[in-house]
């Protein structure tokens, strides 16, 4: 009986000690940090496809005028195009080619990735690079035929 109080006394004694025992302390990345935090290409097409998600919702208003004056009559598409013919909104139609183009793209990355389909970390950094290529080069044929390069 002696030695059983003797070893539980040394554990508690150790136990103890385990819990004073100061822990490592664990912080957020903060706003400075985040120019030195290299993401992975994942990451970065995830985050890409969240901007061009909520980038085409916001403009979805913007859409829906252009959409209703180039179909409502002749005198409405003369003022669509008089409207697109401006740099800016060109600008614009352009970021919102390359929203769809990316979200497109990635969605597809996205839901091959939800039937196991390249979930290894070589695999999913060669799609995401894919999806970022794809849609840079789509952007970039349908913002020459924008621009009227062709």
């Amino acid at each position: 009986m002696a030695v059983s109080f003797f070893v539980y006394r040394k554990m508690g004694s150790r136990m103890a000690e385990a819990v004073n025992k100061a822990r490592p302390e664990f912080r957020n990345i903060g706003i400075s940090q985040i120019a030195k935090y290299r993401l992975p290409w994942a990451g970065k097409v995830s985050i890409l496809h969240r901007v061009s998600g909520a980038m085409m919702f916001l403009l979805l208003p913007f859409v829906l005028y252009l959409f209703e004056q180039s179909i409502t009559s002749e005198l409405s598409f003369a003022k669509f195009s008089a409207l697109l013919s401006g740099g800016f909104v060109k600008l614009v139609v352009l970021a919102l080619i390359w929203g769809y183009l990316h979200h497109f793209c990635a969605g597809i990355r996205f839901l091959l990735l939800d039937v196991h389909v390249g979930v290894s970390k070589p695999a999913s950094a060669k799609s995401a690079i894919s999806v970022l290529v794809v849609s840079l080069l789509l952007t970039l044929i349908f913002g020459l035929k924008l621009f009227g390069l062709f």
